[in-house]
Formats: structure tokens, C-alpha cells, sequence
């Protein structure tokens, strides 16, 4: 089986690698991506027992359908190496690797996985990697980062370390993390791969993160990192496209039915030329509602 480079990736929850009663419990909220933390969750006297707690609920526990992915500890660090080999061998789907700030890091990452793959007797490309940018340096190394290996998943912001780097601090309304938001973005859709958002962590401020979410959504972010269960519903509610935007691209795909009946090379609707972008639009439209259960396999709509 190879990895599954592509699927929805609304929400990606932190679950600390060191709490058995957090990690068992992770598949039942719904999240679409389940991020394992071995770094900066897990104090340094926990480390290897933490380690020895996600290999085990990789094989052990049902994640309902979740993605399993796993921060490991960086490259500069003793836990690294014996990280990536416990991930390899339980099978993890995704490794995450913090403070990337080189395409070589990433590349020495996916190295690492191969050779414990053969070591294993694994299949090479069952599993994904992905880079968190936390720095200066990250951010305007992005572009080779997000390039750097076949097997990357996607870049995510993080918003508590990158400021402090830039010699600043999170604000409400998200000026410190534009050029960063920016910059990652445009590197992974150049690339090709997914782009998340930092987390936002004071629960208290509903408005705040909806105010947010929908920012992240309109410049085109693919999902957000998340450290709360009740974040998980109010992503999905920014994410998920309207009956309305259902719709039109159920309408866009009927255009395209039409056409090709008629042996039309030139797709309308609505007496409007439906150009590539606009098909492409439609097709994720519906990928997600099909998803996220709003439409089901004949396109029927299951929504509120």
C-alpha cells in the first residue's frame, strides 16, 4: 500500500505522545489528520516512554479512519533518530519534522525512513513526511522545502515559534503571521502539496478563531492545526462548501456532461464559457461535500 498523498485535510488535532487517556480517545472527534506529539508536549524525562506509547497505539488503537501522523523530535536532538525507527516500524501514515529550515533536512528525513523501511521488510513510499515552518529561515527556504521529496504532505505554520524568531508575538489580528501565511501558502500550491495553520489556543476566544479560520480560508490554507476537540466542528463549519457552492458545481459538472454528449470541445453554462480553473474548482467543491457527508455517492444533498 503507498501513501495517500491526497484526502481532506481540514483539521489536524495535537494529541501530547505522553497521555494514554488523550491518545485512546483521539479517533472519536472526527478529525481528519490525528498529529502524535513527541517534541514539545513530552517533557525530556518522558521522552522514550512517550515513544513507546504512540508505537504502540499506532498498532493498537482505532483511530476511525483518522490520518496518523507523528511529530517526531528534531534532527538536532538524541530522540530523533530512535523517533523516525519506532514511527517506521508501527506503521505511522505521516512524520512530521519540527524547525525545517532546509530542503536537506527533509531529505535526510525520508533517507532515514528508507533505510528503516528496508530494514523492516516495508514497502518504500508507505509513508509521508511533512515540514513545520518555525523560523525565518524556514519561511524563505519554504519554496525547496515544499519540493524537496516526493513524499511530502504539506507545510504548516507555527505561529508561537516563528514569532518569537522574528523578535515579535502573536496578536489578535494576525499581522506578525502575514508574510509567513503568505509565503507557505504560495510554496506548497506551487508544490503541489497541503498548506496548515498554526493553532490557536485560547478557547475562550470564539470569535476570535472563527475570525481566523475564516481568514486562513480565503487566502486558501487547506486546514488548521488544532489543540482542542470543539475546534474540530467550528473548522469543518468555515470549511465545508455551501449548498449553494454545491450547486454550482453539480451545475458545472452537468455542463461538462452535456458538452461531451454533443461531442463539444467547448464547455458553457449559463451562456458563460466554463473554462479549466473553474471545472477544477467544482471537482473539489464536491470531493469535500462527498467527504464530509453533505452529498452522498448520486450527489443527493445530506445537509442541514
Amino acid at each position: 500500500m503507498t501513501y495517500v498523498k491526497n484526502r481532506l485535510r481540514r483539521t489536524m488535532m495535537f494529541v501530547p505522545g505522553n497521555n494514554p487517556a488523550m491518545i485512546k480517545d483521539a479517533g472519536i472527534y472526527g478529525a481528519d489528520s490525528i498529529m502524535l506529539d513527541l517534541e514539545d508536549s513530552v517533557s525530556l524525562t518522558e521522552k522514550d516512554a512517550a515513544r513507546l506509547l504512540v508505537y504502540e497505539a499506532i498498532k493498537t488503537v482505532d483511530f476511525g479512519g483518522a490520518e496518523v501522523v507523528v511529530r517526531v523530535n528534531g534532527q538536532d536532538t538524541p530522540y530523533y533518530d530512535q523517533d523516525v525507527k519506532a514511527m517506521v516500524k508501527a506503521g505511522v501514515d505521516v512524520i512530521r519534522l519540527p524547525k525545517t529550515e532546509s530542503a536537506e533536512m527533509i531529505q535526510k528525513l525520508v533517507k532515514d525512513i528508507e533505510k528503516w523501511e528496508d530494514e523492516f521488510g516495508i514497502e518504500r513510499g508507505t509513508i509521508g513526511v511533512m515540514a513545520a515552518i518555525e523560523s525565518a529561515k524556514g519561511v524563505l527556504h519554504a519554496p525547496e522545502i515544499a519540493e524537496s521529496s516526493d513524499l511530502m504532505m504539506g507545510l504548516a505554520v507555527s505561529g508561537e515559534d516563528y514569532t518569537a524568531d522574528m523578535h515579535t508575538h502573536r496578536y489578535p489580528d494576525g499581522r506578525e503571521l502575514e508574510f509567513a501565511r503568505n509565503m507557505v501558502l504560495q510554496a506548497a500550491r506551487a508544490a503541489g502539496v497541503y498548506a496548515f495553520d498554526t493553532v490557536f489556543s485560547n478557547m475562550k476566544d470564539t470569535e476570535g478563531f472563527y475570525r481566523e479560520t475564516n481568514y486562513i480560508h480565503e487566502l486558501g490554507y487547506d486546514g488548521k492545526s488544532l489543540v482542542n476537540p470543539r475546534q474540530i466542528e467550528m473548522v469543518n463549519k468555515v470549511f465545508n462548501p455551501t449548498k449553494e457552492e454545491i450547486e454550482d458545481a453539480q451545475n458545472v459538472q452537468n455542463a461538462i456532461r452535456e458538452a461531451r454528449a454533443k461531442g463539444s470541445g467547448v464547455i458553457s453554462m449559463n451562456g458563460k464559457m466554463v473554462d479549466k480553473p473553474v471545472v477544477e474548482k467544482a471537482n473539489r467543491v464536491l470531493e469535500t461535500a462527498k467527504a464530509s457527508h453533505l452529498i452522498d455517492e448520486e450527489g443527493n444533498y445530506l445537509g442541514e
